[in-house]
């Protein structure tokens, strides 16, 4: 039990806040129930009246006084029953959050020599590195990589993949991008030359060109293979629960550490990857759910059956599912990061994302397919790769004289935001009220008619030494008139057909002109949500010095790497913190129910995240940490396919 854990036991939030009218009426009828209850049952026979009314007769007094009691118990319960805490969580998560991050750094920045990292490698995954593990070695240390050991997410992603022969894998390969309408592109690797593969559709050769330009660092240390990349923002491969864990088990029992292997790939390889034909072929391993749900039959299917994502069915988007976020949540602040991105607690979420309502491009199997994906939802068995969007620098952080990023101080203190209707498409059914970005604009839209949202507010006998707090229950136009928030959707809505155009452009209106990429820096918060699949713009926000607030279903190949709460501000996928964590940060100063409250901001905290998240971004998320991890999945990948993978890896610099 982490001291967070042991501490919010102890001291819960009351949050969501619930009525104690609810409470009270609640109680009051349990009691009327049990009454008329004894009363009917003491009636309940001619034939058994006499003995049942001089049974009852007995101990009515005493069931009545002791209904009397429990009434009263109750009530006094409700009475003394308040909204009052005594810290703020957001507190307590970014001190847990730190002890975290330093456990991380720890372990995975252990290895101070080839040597130690052949050891470390044999410890933690219980096999031999693949052949070529010291070119890697060398090829990471000499760009001062600081994370040498924990590649767990290369692990988990390969890990089902033993379960497959190489054969397999090459046949599974060759299916998906020898034809086109796959949506899935290749490149071939030959004699330490990176080369691409026919089909590739010219909107998205710049991918490959990016791939090509990054592979090509390493790419005389890799054996000759194909790889098929997908072209989509949304995954593509969710094998069933019941299937993928006795792969995933096979892969854990592959290897032995203290085993004889060869140090090099066979030497046969390029014969066994079947050409790609000039004329593609029509066949497809892929079935089509395209502006279709697919929670159900795609997103909930890697969960346990007897999961809350796979057993419920939860379509009511009127009231906040709280068992869905209190298993990662305290209070109103997002506690666990990686447990948030696991669906199989959360049977809501399947309304709650354009992924999962109507993605404009889904083409999925449930069938184990060997495509490299920039990222995925929970339950997906793409293989993750740093992605060519943030490789090519398609957006940037590059501040100037016209744009410049001004000190903590001098920014503008509001969380903002501009984008596109691009999470996924609104045929004409209402699917966008549903989708997060268009939520968390209508959280902060002048027309919203959203409920109120609850902050954390001082009490009138709350102290610097001894704080009082309250969950407060404010309005949207009232949140908006205390918290400074301009998140807008940009120049039309995109990715809708019938009545869903005209709802959202009224809902949405006015809609903000196109601006510079480069005009955010401008700004002390920065919200990130998701599009089509993962957001391009969270690594530049990360590089500025500005405070990135951070709320996604996707996750990257970058995700171990960084801390919740010591790097960015997460948010839940819903959005119910995104006020009070916007509240802890920047203040509230104004006029609440005739009091005039305030509070100062943390400017101390969020300075300090901001800058921290920035200096470790410049360390663990370079160009060319993106090399070094692609250059690590490779390697992985080579002994995968090779033939004689039983027999082959790294076994030398430890002695053994």
């Amino acid at each position: 039990m982490t001291s967070t854990t042991a501490f919010a036991w102890a001291h819960p939030h009351p949050f969501p806040i619930r009525s104690a009218g609810y409470g009270f009426t609640a109680a009051s009828l349990a009691m009327f129930a049990l009454i008329v209850y004894f009363n009917v049952e003491a009636m309940s026979s001619d034939s058994e009246r006499s003995y049942s009314k001089a049974t009852f007769t007995r101990v009515t007094t005493l069931v009545y006084l002791m209904i009397l009691l429990l009434f009263g118990l109750r009530t006094a319960l409700w009475v003394q029953h308040d909204s009052l805490v005594t810290y703020h969580p957001i507190d307590l998560l970014i001190w847990e959050a730190k002890q975290q991050h330093d456990a991380y750094t720890n372990q995975s920045t252990i290895s101070a020599s080839l040597g130690e990292a052949v050891h470390n490698y044999r410890t933690r995954y219980n096999r031999r590195p693949p052949p070529n593990f010291d070119k890697w070695y060398e090829y990471a240390s000499g760009r001062s990589s600081l994370v040498i050991d924990d590649f767990d997410s290369i692990e988990r992603d390969l890990l089902p993949f033993y379960a497959l022969s190489p054969e397999e894998i090459r046949e599974r390969t060759w299916e998906l991008i020898s034809n086109p309408w796959n949506d899935a592109a290749g490149l071939s690797i030959r004699d330490g030359k990176v080369e691409i593969s026919p089909h590739v559709v010219p909107t998205h050769r710049w991918m490959l060109d990016g791939l090509v330009e990054m592979i090509g660092f390493f790419a005389e240390w890799l054996p000759d293979m194909d790889l098929a990349f997908n072209l989509n923002d949304e995954c593509r491969v969710a094998v069933p629960y019941e299937d993928i864990e006795p792969m995933r088990a096979q892969g854990r029992a592959f290897g032995d550490p203290t085993a004889s292997v060869r140090n090099t790939f066979s030497p046969d390889r390029a014969p066994q990857w079947t050409p790609i034909p000039e004329e593609p072929i029509t066949t497809t391993p892929l079935t089509e759910l395209s502006f279709q749900r697919t929670f159900q039959p795609f997103g909930s299917v890697g969960c346990p059956p007897s999961s809350p994502a796979r057993s419920q069915n939860r379509w009511s988007l009127a009231s906040l599912c709280t068992t869905c976020t209190s298993p990662h949540s305290h209070g109103i602040g997002l506690s666990n990061w990686s447990l948030a991105g696991n669906i199989c607690h959360q049977p809501d979420v399947g309304n709650l994302h354009g992924l999962y309502l109507s993605p404009a491009a889904f083409k999925g199997s449930h069938t184990l397919l060997p495509i490299f994906s920039q990222s995925k939802a929970h339950g997906f068995n793409d293989i993750l790769y740093p992605s060519a969007w943030n490789y090519m620098d398609k957006a940037v952080y590059r501040p100037s004289e016209d744009y410049p990023d001004p000190d903590w101080k001098s920014k503008n203190a509001t969380l903002f935001w501009r984008g596109a209707t691009s999470e996924g498409v609104s045929p004409g059914g209402g699917q966008w009220k549903g989708m997060t970005r268009q939520r968390f604009v209508h959280l902060a839209s002048p027309n919203t008619t959203s409920p109120s949202q609850a902050i954390l507010l001082p009490t009138s006998k709350s102290t610097n030494t001894a704080p009082r707090l309250q969950y407060t229950s404010l309005s949207p136009s009232m949140l908006r008139s205390l918290l400074p928030v301009d998140l807008q959707f940009v120049s039309s809505i995109l990715r809708c057909g019938g009545r869903d155009c005209d709802d959202q452009a009224a809902e949405f209106a006015p809609l903000a002109k196109p601006s510079d990429f480069q005009g955010h820096w401008g700004y002390k918060y920065l919200l990130d949500l998701d599009g089509a699949g993962f957001s391009g713009r969270f690594l530049p926000f990360l590089h500025s010095k500005s405070l990135p607030f951070k709320a996604a279903l996707f996750r990257e190949w970058w995700d171990d790497r960084l801390t919740a709460w010591v790097h960015f501000v997460p948010l839940d996928l819903r959005g119910q913190g995104m006020w009070a964590t916007l509240a802890y940060f920047a203040g509230v100063n104004g006029t609440i129910g005739g009091r005039q409250f305030e509070v100062e901001g943390r400017n101390v905290e969020g300075e300090r995240i901001a800058r921290v998240g920035r200096e470790w971004a410049g360390k663990v998320l370079r160009r060319e940490d993106m090399e070094i991890y692609f250059f690590r999945v490779l390697l992985e990948w080579g002994r995968l396919t090779d033939e004689a993978r039983e027999g082959i890896g790294y076994s030398g610099a430890d002695g053994s």
